[in-house]
């Protein structure tokens, strides 16, 4: 390696690290990626599971808001905003199976 004088070497570094802070960014937001689908995909699963047990009639707060939470987890997921998507559908997920419990029963 040749000899760098203190401001080249200095910028390298600097260099390396905005490197390895995009590399681990462009890592992160992906994981955000893959987990919102997956999420969206299990709450669109149990929200149609709580439609066909006639959810709508009776037990009309919980399939409402899993809807409304799956709608605002598309809109996140849409804006690219995928952290906020994953969070939305986790909600409605849970809003769904509360409700396909209660009609269960």
């Amino acid at each position: 390696m040749k000899n760098l004088k203190g401001g080249e070497m200095m910028r390298r570094r600097l260099w390396m690290l905005f490197v390895l802070l995009m590399t681990f960014s462009f890592f992160i937001s992906g994981c955000f990626y893959f987990t919102a689908v997956s999420e969206m995909k299990n709450a669109e699963s149990r929200v149609s599971e709580l439609k066909a047990a006639n959810g709508a009639k009776a037990v009309p707060y919980e399939y409402t808001s899993a809807e409304k939470f799956l709608e605002r987890s598309k809109a996140e997921f849409a804006d690219n905003d995928y952290k906020a998507a994953k969070e939305f559908a986790v909600r409605s997920k849970v809003a769904a199976e509360a409700g396909l419990s209660k009609v269960k029963k």
